[in-house]
């Protein structure tokens, strides 16, 4: 019977390729142009804040920087979260470059033996998120023209996955809520005098167990994110072909009819169907079709929206993250199941949050759609804004995780004197 279903699935998917296929020579200047589109979107934005990002993670891995803020952050994390703290570092790295970093990371850390299985599963759910640099600058200054909505949006979409991170440290055994990952090095075995102390040894016990020079380990940092860098640019660029293809067809008509029912039904804005059919593919597009539905549309509603594309991230981010644990035992399943809880959690809270932060506001967006740039580089911040506002977000980050995990350990040092 599976056998049977996997020859039928393998001739889907053929199929499905050949039609592709078809519809590329039925529309070569679409395609052509849409593959010009994503790999602009690429090169402007997504090249310049995940490339250094990703080497710089490497890099802190091998040298055991992420060993020795592990120990710091394990009395926030894993009572929280039920993650080791080196979950904390995969955190910050994640909110200034965005996805899919946090399933990188946490692909080396289970290559490291520092998660297990369900551990590693729980850090993905929480961990893969926007950039702040992309909802500010791409998102409500390029896509509403109207910046005030970027307190919102970030707020909305760092308060649901803290949520989706709470959720699901349910997923998995219960019985080890409290103990540490079988996989972890033997440092933190021994009790050292203070964590500080424990934190420095594991440092240097990681550096050690690495063992390459430093030349080295750069050469296979800078290959390794430059292979990650470019599967993401050729999953970016084949999903905006294929998802200019079904609009040319019309195949998306369907589609967008059932989203328009759907949401009268629910008394919302029709309009906002299109956002939200397009943002099932492709992130970008669903929130640039957010900011442009039109004057009639209050931006509160926009907003929803937009905060309900960026966290479920589009089939594009999807087939990333897919890419990436596909050489690990985790399960592509329950990191479904929290972009799901991401994307119905983060609208309602641009809802409760609207009024305390926007103050009642309910006009439109500036422009619509027909203003909008039709090159994401008009609009998205240089290299070096992305670089160093990244740097700042997870320094930013880094400290707070780490002021909060002192302050934890602080209030009841005796849970983790292990």
């Amino acid at each position: 019977m599976a056998s049977s279903s996997f020859r039928l699935t393998h001739v889907l998917i053929i199929l499905a390729l050949l039609v592709l296929c078809f519809l590329m020579v039925l529309f070569p200047a679409e395609t052509w142009h849409a593959g010009v589109r994503g790999l602009s979107i690429w090169w402007d934005v997504l090249f310049p804040s995940l490339f250094p990002f990703l080497v710089l993670s490497e890099l802190l891995l091998g040298l055991g920087i992420v060993h020795f803020l592990g120990t710091l952050l394990n009395p926030l994390m894993r009572p929280l979260f039920r993650v080791p703290g080196s979950g904390g570092f995969v955190f910050a790295v994640s909110c200034a470059s965005g996805y899919p970093t946090g399933a990188k990371l946490t692909a080396q850390l289970w290559d490291q033996k520092l998660v297990t299985r369900e551990e590693g599963e729980r850090l993905v759910a929480f961990t893969t998120s926007s950039d702040p640099i992309f909802m500010i600058g791409a998102v409500s200054v390029g896509f509403f023209h109207n910046v005030s909505v970027a307190p919102v949006l970030v707020a909305s979409h760092y308060a649901a996955a803290f949520i989706v991170g709470l959720l699901m440290r349910f997923h998995g055994r219960t019985t080890d809520s409290s103990a540490q990952s079988p996989h972890l090095s033997p440092a933190s075995e021994k009790p050292k005098r203070n964590r500080l102390l424990q934190a420095i040894h594991a440092m240097h016990q990681a550096r050690m167990a690495d063992g390459r020079a430093f030349g080295e380990l750069l050469r296979q940092a800078v290959s390794s994110s430059l292979r990650l860098i470019i599967i993401v640019g050729g999953l970016v660029v084949f999903f905006s072909v294929m998802m200019e293809l079904l609009v040319q067809t019309g195949w998306l008509g369907q589609l967008y009819r059932m989203t328009e029912q759907l949401l009268t039904w629910m008394n919302l804005p029709p309009a906002l169907s299109q956002s939200l059919v397009g943002g099932l593919f492709e992130v970008t597009l669903g929130a640039k079709e957010a900011g442009g539905a039109g004057t009639a549309v209050p931006l509160v509603y926009k907003a929803a929206a937009a905060a309900f594309v960026l966290s479920w991230g589009g089939l594009s981010v999807h087939a990333q993250i897919m890419s990436i644990l596909s050489n690990t035992p985790m399960r592509y399943g329950p990191f479904l199941f929290s972009r799901a809880m991401h994307a119905l959690i983060a609208p309602v809270i641009v809802i409760v949050l609207w009024v305390p932060i926007m103050g009642g506001s309910t006009s439109p967006a500036m422009s619509n759609s027909g203003a909008l740039p039709a090159d994401i580089s008009l609009y998205s911040p240089d290299g070096g804004q992305i670089i160093f506002s990244g740097l700042v977000i997870l320094v930013g980050v880094l400290l707070v995780l780490l002021f909060f995990s002192l302050l934890r350990t602080v209030l009841s040092p005796e849970r983790f004197q292990k």
